[in-house]
């Protein structure tokens, strides 16, 4: 499953694709073999995300396969450095790293510190590594201990590998001093040692640096500078694990980022990580206190509200990215991939589960600075919400998803607004009532439903657009608006009014009894209407497709929960989607989802022939917790407590909850693949974390808690 610069070198040196390293010359000169081996970003299943309270900070790191991976800087939208990693040799017979490593732990200490502990399968040497972001300024502190487990002295090094600006094509390396720098011209880099390194090299990834040439050789060349191209440096430790065992390192961003990284090593790791850890504390403190629906899970509930406070970009406020990571082929960096964008980028969808999560736990002002920030920055001229956007507001893929404009008028609804937003807001409804389809399909047809990969009438994207037109008319009477109240009141009637024959087949081949379909791409659920279901997956009659995205109806107050044909819906989807696993009962997105790896476990692929069934979306986490809320609503308390343990059950040692978990096909159950435990999907999701706060605060209240009021009274009568 790893696909490290460090494993992927080794393979390549024993096939011999590599060129020999270069041995013979003097140290010193620029390095050969550039531009380097085609940049990738690591897998996205991260064991841990790191960052700063502190706005002077900006800057975050993740963790991968016993290695940091992907740093960001100066935002969240941009990744800047792909790793770093340590090789461990005694000089003349082996060279090892902790990549390849298959005893490593990791653990979240306290805030947003990591301890990632690396144990040499031969038992010669044990290093651990603890990570944190200096509050005061735009740097990561590693601190190093390496420890010799045979009394032999060895020689550690440091490989920093850039992506600087999310580009690892061109980026160019020098040793300034006894510092590591990297620039594009746009971001630099810089890796300072506390004690100094005691030899530096620059290289190109896969011919000259330093990783290569330690696993040939056991030996480091030096290199004065590399680039243009695919960059590496590479760092000698002043640690043997016998007579020294500690270090720190500083990796420094900005203008002056070797002052930056040296200011950082200055302060001291000890100091850095204690102001840290107490930001953190404050922001905790601030909240309300932890539930007591989560005894057991209490670190888990901490981690969650600390990793969706820390995925807040600190140039823009309110813009929440999605997940730190880039799964499968988004980090691949390939035709259409370069620079990588997808899950670091700021969806409303996401947003607003994020933002009623932190609202759950009693941050107000995440969710105030998300409605501003979706309506000021993420709204486009004629009223929708781009489908996503760099941390800025830029929009970066821009299909049209009703439910992506219509959740943040429930938020805003629910959290309230200052007047001036109000003609946003009604810019929005009008939107959801005008908008017309490329060949003229009327609205609440959404040209994608919540998965985003296909178009049609969607149970989902309906509900939050009747949602959205009620909030938006408890709104516009609160601005003096009763035409727009009356407008919007009317046409939420009537979606409802047809939503059945939309979305809810009587002649459909899952059941005998009326059940909601995934969608209709023909506005007549009874109509036998083919399509291809897309990510390699076959073509299916809408019909034989079910979701449990009709659960959003009970949710948003429009359907009750017993209703005969949601009681119905939710048996076609246990029999269709659900799979129970040793961490608990999930479900998948829907019938022959194709979004997840191959049956090997090698990654997720965009153009794989329609039909070919290469690909299978696994278990989707999330869905336990909307199921949970379902189940509050129903009267069930007990069986929402269910659905929290098995939605606690699936985090990472490090704490972190993903996108996807392992399910019934292959490779899961295989060794490396165990069922119910998280894949290489986005890991940290932001929207995972948000659904377990949420539904965390809901069993803790017994009721769903973020159902607006205004929804419930109009439809169910309980005002």
């Amino acid at each position: 499953m790893r696909r490290s610069l460090i494993l992927a070198v080794t393979g390549m040196l024993a096939a011999g694709l590599l060129p020999a390293v270069a041995t013979a010359e003097p140290d010193g000169g620029a390095a050969p073999g550039g531009p380097g081996a085609h940049p990738l970003w690591l897998p996205a299943g991260k064991t841990g995300f790191g960052g700063s309270r502190d706005q002077a900070s900006n800057v975050w790191f993740t963790l991968h396969s016993g290695q940091l991976s992907d740093v960001y800087y100066p935002d969240l939208s941009t990744p800047s450095i792909r790793s770093l990693s340590f090789v461990v040799t005694d000089g003349k017979s082996f060279a090892a790293t902790d990549a390849d490593a298959k005893f490593e732990q990791v653990r979240r200490t306290d805030g947003l510190t990591y301890e990632q502990t690396i144990t040499d399968e031969k038992k010669r040497w044990k290093l651990r590594k603890t990570y944190v972001t200096d509050p005061d300024r735009a740097s990561v502190l590693v601190d190093v201990d390496f420890t010799s487990l045979t009394g032999k002295p060895y020689q550690l090094y440091a490989v920093l590998d850039p992506d600087l600006d999310n580009n690892g094509t061109d980026d160019m390396a020098k040793t300034v001093g006894d510092a590591l720098v990297a620039s594009d011209g746009k971001v630099t880099s810089a890796l300072a040692a506390n004690p100094s390194f005691t030899k530096t090299s620059n290289g190109f990834s896969g011919t000259s640096d330093g990783a290569t040439q330690l696993l040939k050789s056991f030996q480091l060349k030096s290199y004065d500078s590399a680039g243009k191209g695919n960059v590496v440096q590479t760092g000698q430790l002043d640690a043997d694990g016998v007579k020294s065992r500690k270090a720190t390192l500083s990796l420094g961003f900005g203008g002056k980022a070797v002052e930056t990284a040296k200011a950082s090593l200055k302060t001291g790791f000890g100091p850095a990580r204690k102001a840290n850890e107490a930001g953190w504390r404050d922001y905790l403190r601030d909240l309300k206190k932890t539930p007591s629906s989560v005894a057991g899970k209490r670190d888990l509930y901490e981690a969650s509200m600390l990793m969706l406070a820390a995925s807040e970009d600190k140039q823009n406020p309110g813009a929440f990215i999605a997940s730190p990571s880039m799964p499968w082929q988004f980090g691949d960096n390939g035709p259409g991939w370069l620079p990588s964008g997808t899950y670091h980028l700021v969806w409303p969808r996401d947003l607003y589960q994020i933002a009623t999560g932190m609202l759950a736990a009693g941050d107000e002002g995440a969710a105030h600075r998300s409605i501003e920030y979706m309506f000021t920055k993420q709204q486009q001229t004629d009223g929708h919400l781009a489908q996503n956007t760099d941390v800025d507001g830029t929009p970066y893929w821009t299909s049209i998803q009703l439910d992506e404009t219509a959740l943040p008028i429930v938020l805003a609804q629910q959290v309230g607004i200052d007047p001036e937003l109000w003609p946003n807001i009604r810019r929005a409804a009008d939107f959801l009532i005008d908008y017309r389809g490329p060949k003229g399909q009327a609205s609440p047809w959404s040209q994608q439903e919540r998965w985003e990969e296909q178009d049609g009438y969607s149970p989902s994207t309906i509900a939050s657009v009747i949602a959205g037109l009620v909030c938006a008319a408890e709104l516009a009477k609160e601005h003096g608006d009763a035409a727009s109240a009356e407008r919007y009141l009317a046409k939420a009637d009537e979606f409802k009014g047809k939503l059945a024959e939309w979305t809810v087949t009587t002649n459909g081949p899952l059941s005998d009894d009326p059940y909601f379909v995934r969608l209709t791409k023909d506005g007549n659920a009874n109509n036998g209407t083919v399509y291809n279901l897309g990510n390699s997956s076959y073509d299916a009659d809408q019909r034989a497709v079910a979701d449990a995205g009709f659960l959003e109806l009970v949710r948003l107050g429009i359907y009750a929960p017993d209703d005969p044909v949601i009681r119905n819906s939710l048996a076609v989807v246990d029999a269709e989607i659900s799979f129970a696993t040793p961490t608990g009962q999930f479900w998948h997105r829907y019938t022959g989802d194709g979004y997840g790896e191959k049956a090997d476990g090698s990654q997720w692929e965009m153009e794989l022939p329609p039909g070919s069934r290469q690909t299978f979306g696994r278990l989707w986490p999330l869905l336990a917790g909307e199921r949970g809320e379902y189940e509050l609503a129903n009267g069930e308390p007990a069986a929402a407590k269910r659905r929290l343990r098995d939605l606690g059950r699936v985090a990472g040692s490090g704490d972190t909850m993903p996108e996807q978990v392992w399910d019934e096909n292959a490779p899961s159950g295989q060794p490396g693949f165990p069922t119910g435990k998280g894949n290489q999907s986005a890991t940290p999701l932001a929207w995972t974390h948000a659904q377990f706060v949420r539904l965390a605060w809901s069993v803790q209240e017994g009721k769903v808690i973020e159902q607006p009021a205004v929804v419930r009274c109009r439809y169910l009568g309980s005002c």
